[in-house]
């Protein structure tokens, strides 16, 4: 009886821990998506009204626009770079032994113990000198580069978890069936890495899309979303910025939801299942 009842305090007591974080991670964004439908410029209680017109407002802005393109630009620059970058070191990792092979991932993964923050200032100091010295000043490529050396640790270790699972006699008998090597990757290797090549790419976008320190210290004077948000938020906050959470939160969950659903039937249809 007692066993059982302490079993029953355990569960309860785990039950209402991931209850509690969970209200404590939910609260601000609800908030967010609340505050997205006030009427009135600022940012306070009581409500004065409920209106749609931040969201409209959202949609005609044009340095709205021009902050999601360059966005879209750094997001998606990153996301192929650090993704095919991610991809070869990945298979260097699981699948080759050389010298110098325990240097080579502590360089590559360095860059997780980094703060952004810290990130941030010690690539905006190395294109400072490289500015000075080809004369060009930080821009969006700078960004791109500089989220692609953060990036390409997160696409390694996440596609070295699918690379671990590989089977190489399967390319051994494609090699003998008379395969090239291209062939060889395109029609065996590619496609059962396809799952864990997948999720790092989203992974990499969603973590580009978000990214502020080092987007703020290296693309110059090109705006991307977070900088926009942060720039102005400075000069006071409106529920323009509520609204612009809003939908970034809702198009970042439908992502996610997408992206999920088309791994699982890749990952089913490469190991041979019937499609959910």
């Amino acid at each position: 009886m007692n066993k059982t009842f302490e079993a029953r305090f355990i569960n309860v007591g785990l039950i209402s821990s991931v209850i509690a974080v969970l209200i404590f991670f939910y609260i601000p964004i609800f908030t967010l998506i609340l505050f997205s439908f006030k009427e009135g410029r600022y940012l306070n209680l009581p409500f004065d009204g409920w209106t749609l017109d931040w969201y409209r407002d959202l949609f005609t802005n044009s340095d709205v626009g021009k902050a999601t393109l360059n966005s879209l630009i750094i997001a998606v620059s990153a996301m192929l770079i650090s993704t095919a970058v991610g991809l070869g070191a990945a298979q260097s990792f699981v699948r080759f032994d050389f010298r110098g092979k325990k240097a080579f991932q502590l360089v590559a993964l360095a860059p997780l113990v980094f703060p952004q923050l810290l990130l941030g200032v010690v690539l905006l100091l190395w294109f400072s000198v490289l500015g000075n010295i080809f004369d060009f000043s930080n821009n969006l490529l700078t960004a791109i580069i500089g989220h692609c050396v953060y990036l390409v640790p997160f696409t390694t270790i996440i596609i070295s978890v699918q690379a671990a699972t590989f089977d190489p006699t399967l390319e051994q008998a494609a090699q003998d069936f008379g395969a090239t090597p291209w062939e060889v990757f395109r029609e065996v290797t590619f496609p059962i890495l396809w799952p864990g090549i997948f999720s790092a790419a989203i992974f990499a976008f969603l973590l580009s899309w978000g990214n502020f320190y080092i987007t703020y210290s290296l693309s110059g004077t090109g705006r991307s979303l977070p900088t926009f948000v942060f720039s102005g938020m400075a000069l006071g906050s409106t529920p323009l910025y509520p609204a612009l959470a809003t939908v970034t939160f809702v198009a970042g969950l439908l992502l996610i939801v997408v992206a999920e659903s088309l791994r699982r039937r890749s990952l089913a249809l490469t190991q041979g299942a019937p499609k959910e």
